[in-house]
């Protein structure tokens, strides 16, 4: 491990660079990590200074720099000041930081990237095609067979883990969209994920995608045609896997410790149940990508950005999460 962890500054007009200071704050004295922040220097600094943290950052300029805390930006100019939120100049920079970080992963140069906040909206009026960061940084590392993982944990300790089969795509198209090969891609990647974290296994519940998984065909074909199959193919290849399960019950379970990891078939079916037990500690980690990726689960909250109230907990939980994957790869 080479003690190196970026950070994607995100959308400067949201929270993101605010959290982003507040966690490496709170995680200096933790161990000997060093954190590349990638964005503007000026909002950083003034930010810095602003909320009293005073952390010592300086200019990156390579791997052997000494010190903690280093900042570089992708962009050869400053961005001006009070940019109002959603700026197509703050969507521009959030994009080269997140091309830059992850070019920076990909040449090794990184343990691992944190990404802060962007807004995907600002981003396309921007003059981007955009889907979303972890499709970014897929085709960036030039592979499709990622998928994105939501984890948490809840006031009491436990975990809920939830591998999406479909991410951004609206509810309608879900049961055109859901295949076969999401679904195994979706298993395999939960089952890796558990090694990766260390777990001492690897046991992973399937949800159905209709209410009560279809009550056996009676409003929904898709468990029947799709989903059980893929989940009996999958025991066949040894996958300790069950399924198809009902969506109502079975993060219940999971949170309870009987599955290690739930696959969801589509967005929403996956995170409201994640944000009910960990809203201020969620991480998002983007699985199948040749280096690590985790975020906040957390948008750019442009409506508290510039107060210093936001809440670092989920940047923190994804700087550790990073930290964790890098130590237990190396």
């Amino acid at each position: 491990m080479k003690n190196w962890i970026g950070i994607s500054l995100g959308d400067v007009t949201g929270v993101g660079p605010e959290v982003a200071l507040k966690a490496i704050a709170a995680e200096a004295a933790a161990d000997e990590t060093k954190y590349l922040l990638i964005g503007d220097e000026h909002y950083v600094h003034q930010l810095n200074a602003t909320l009293g943290l005073n952390l010592p950052l300086k200019k990156f300029t390579g791997a052997n720099d000494a010190g903690k805390f280093f900042i570089t930006n992708p962009r050869s100019e400053l961005l001006p000041e009070n940019l109002p939120v959603g700026s197509p100049l703050a969507a521009h920079a959030a994009v080269a930081a997140l091309h830059d970080g992850g070019h920076r992963c990909l040449r090794g140069e990184l343990d691992a990237i944190v990404t802060a906040p962007v807004n995907k909206e600002s981003i396309i009026r921007a003059g981007h095609k955009f889907i979303g960061q972890t499709e970014f940084l897929s085709e960036l590392a030039g592979t499709e067979r990622t998928a994105m993982m939501l984890l948490g944990t809840d006031e009491h300790g436990r975990w809920l883990r939830v591998a999406l089969a479909t991410v951004h795509i609206a509810i309608k198209s879900v049961p055109e969209r859901l295949t076969a090969e999401k679904i195994t891609l979706a298993i395999e990647l939960a089952a890796q994920s558990c090694r990766d974290l260390g777990l001492s296994r690897a046991k992973i519940a399937v949800c159905g995608l209709n209410p009560h998984a279809g009550e056996g065909g009676e409003f929904g074909d898709e468990e029947i045609t799709t989903i059980a199959p893929t989940v009996q193919a999958m025991k066949k290849r040894g996958f300790d896997v069950v399924g198809p399960s009902s969506g109502d019950t079975v993060f219940h379970y999971a949170l309870k410790g009987e599955f290690d990891a739930v696959v969801a078939m589509y967005h929403d079916q996956g995170l409201a149940p994640l944000k009910a037990v960990a809203f201020d500690s969620g991480i998002n980690w983007t699985l199948g990508l040749p280096f690590i990726r985790t975020s906040p689960d957390h948008g750019t909250a442009y409506n508290i950005a510039g107060k210093g109230i936001a809440n670092p907990g989920s940047m923190i939980a994804a700087i550790r999460l990073a930290k964790q994957l890098a130590k237990n790869r190396s």
